[in-house]
């Protein structure tokens, strides 16, 4: 927990937002008693649960300066200035600006236009997951415009970082000790478009594990399966340096409601893309983002929405209800009833949820590369929970203790809630 008299950052939304939120505790430092809460816009629900932390931290911390910054801010500051809680709202271009959070700075409201931002993500944002992971921020906007999405009025237009910067940064941190990095932004599968030479994803991730052979682990957030490619695909098959868990934007499952969502994509092409993938790599786990109760959606298309768990073979699932967007064009098409996008979500969810549990009980028997995220519990390659005794961490075993950051070979013991349970094999050492 912060300390009275301290800054404290409040996240809400996706994994690029929480390494954001790392640049934004160091900018912060000499803010004195602050909150700042960085936003999402994603969803209406992720707006109220922000403006329930903005209420919640005037109570608890009634002299502290309240800031709110991130996605939901940059599209309606406005909104967030006259909340009486607020003192100050900064935008996503400011919130990475150390000047934006010094105590002299006292504008109310410091919020540019994000689409007049050209500049490629030059000032890269790291986060941490303790000292198991390190986020990279390689990559930062979207050109594409679903209807269903306001992120990009958030974000701002697709900007791409160099490579450069990209290999200092990777290179330091594993000199720190991560054993994993994450590559996140907000559609990375279109990254390089904007840069000299437009090198693909797949490109710079090539050249990046090239540059730095001390990493052992590189895990890509969100795809585009309709963006990947053909250097990409290839270190899917042969770099096994390169995780084998690809969660993919497929939002829906029925072609009309992805021509409806402005997709880029056919139910067949994703269906064709993971059955690609595993016949070079089998032992892939797929994970995927679905929207349930989208504008028009019938049964008969939310059932082929839901019949695409078990046709990509879909482990991992992030499933929203569709929730309306002010200022997108889904918003204005037919709506479904709000309890019908919820019962339609729960069983996408438990659908995810049997799914998960007959492959977690696939793996028994299976030896598995744990990286320890803290005392019995860490994530597998293929980004399974997994728990383990911490006790069979014995000096005839691997040699004592083992902290967080290390990576272990285990055995899969069975499987329990969700989580793989694993023992550490005889013979294994952290790698």
């Amino acid at each position: 927990m912060t300390e009275l008299g301290q800054p404290q950052v409040v996240t809400f939304g996706c994994r690029l937002n929480a390494a954001e939120s790392q640049a934004i505790a160091a900018h912060a430092a000499g803010l004195g008693d602050a909150v700042i809460v960085n936003t999402c816009a994603v969803t209406a629900e992720a707006e109220r649960q922000a403006r329930q932390a903005v209420r919640r931290a005037r109570r608890q911390r009634p002299d502290a300066r309240i800031v709110v910054t991130g996605c939901a801010a940059q599209i309606d500051p406005a909104a967030w200035a006259a909340m009486p809680e607020v003192d100050r709202v900064i935008g996503n271009i400011e919130k990475m600006d150390p000047a934006a959070f010094l105590p002299a700075n006292d504008a109310p409201v410091q919020v540019n236009d994000i689409m007049a931002v050209r500049e490629t993500a030059s000032h890269l944002a790291g986060g941490f997951d303790g000292r198991a992971r390190a986020y990279v921020q390689v990559q930062n906007g979207c050109d594409h415009r679903c209807t269903f999405c306001i992120i990009p009025y958030g974000r701002g237009n697709s900007r791409s970082a160099a490579l450069g910067p990209i290999v200092e940064q990777v290179r330091t941190l594993v000199a720190n000790g991560y054993r994993e990095i994450v590559l996140t932004g907000v559609d990375i599968t279109a990254y390089g478009a904007d840069l000299p030479g437009a090198p693909s994803l797949g490109q710079m991730a090539k050249r990046l594990l090239a540059a730095v052979p001390d990493l052992p682990r590189l895990r890509l957030t969100s795809l585009d399966c309709a963006e990947v490619d053909d250097t990409l695909f290839r270190l899917i098959a042969e770099e096994p340096r390169l995780m084998p868990h690809l969660h993919l934007s497929l939002q829906a499952g029925d072609d009309l409601i992805l021509k409806r969502m402005k997709r880029r994509h056919t139910r067949q092409e994703a269906i064709d893309f993971c059955r690609r993938v595993r016949a070079v790599r089998p032992d892939t786990a797929f994970g995927a983002d679905l929207i349930a109760g989208f504008p028009t959606e019938t049964e008969d298309m939310f059932r082929r929405t839901l019949d695409l768990v078990g046709d990509c073979g879909l482990v991992f699932l992030h499933v929203f209800p569709y929730s309306e967007r002010p200022g997108t064009p889904a918003a204005k098409m037919p709506a479904v009833p709000k309890p019908v996008r919820k019962e339609r979500a729960a069983r996408l969810r438990a659908a995810g949820a049997a799914a998960l549990q007959r492959w977690l009980a696939g793996q028994a028997g299976n030896e598995i590369a744990v990286l320890i995220e803290g005392e019995g519990r860490g994530r597998s390659e293929h980004y399974a929970a997994v728990r383990f005794d911490s006790a069979a961490f014995a000096e005839d075993a691997i040699g004592g203790a083992c902290p967080a950051g290390n990576v272990v070979p285990m055995r899969v013991t069975g499987a329990d809630e969700g989580a793989l349970l694993a023992a550490p094999t005889a013979a294994g050492r952290p790698v």
